[in-house]
């Protein structure tokens, strides 16, 4: 009696199953976790070491906060903004100077000592104003 044995291919398959659950859970976690992500506030930070404004560019609004807190608008259109505003009052007059001219530069200017919290309320503001972007303000170092 001749017994003749089978060969049995090699099965190439690949379970699955747990990739695919490993990928909704992920998928889940990335759900979740990106509305976190995306607060803040959108700064156009500078490629190459900052230079001063040319002197040909339109004269920018400048936003100021000082050490109290106090909120203070300068405009190119000769207003000296040193009387403090409310944040209200300063988000309307960067809105209504922007529906007049929208490619007028933004810059906040801020004391060393404020906390940080007060530059980024200003920012927000002046973003909710219709600043496309908003430019800081420094001093050279000596």
């Amino acid at each position: 009696m001749h017994y003749q044995k089978r060969r049995r291919k090699p099965v190439a398959e690949i379970n699955v199953v747990p990739y695919i659950d490993v990928m909704l859970v992920l998928l889940i976690i990335f759900m979740v976790t990106a509305p976190l992500v995306t607060q803040g506030v959108k700064v156009d930070l500078p490629q190459a070491q900052a230079e001063p404004l040319d002197d040909e560019s339109k004269s920018p609004m400048i936003a100021s906060i000082n050490a109290n807190g106090e909120y203070f608008l300068s405009t190119g259109n000769g207003e000296d903004g040193k009387e403090p505003m409310t944040p209200t009052d300063l988000a309307v007059v960067v809105a209504a100077q922007l529906q007049i001219d929208p490619e007028i530069p933004v810059i906040v200017k801020a004391d060393r000592k404020i906390e940080y919290s007060y530059v980024v309320e200003l920012m927000v503001l002046l973003q909710r104003a219709g600043a496309p972007s908003v430019g800081l303000m420094t001093e050279p170092k000596e």
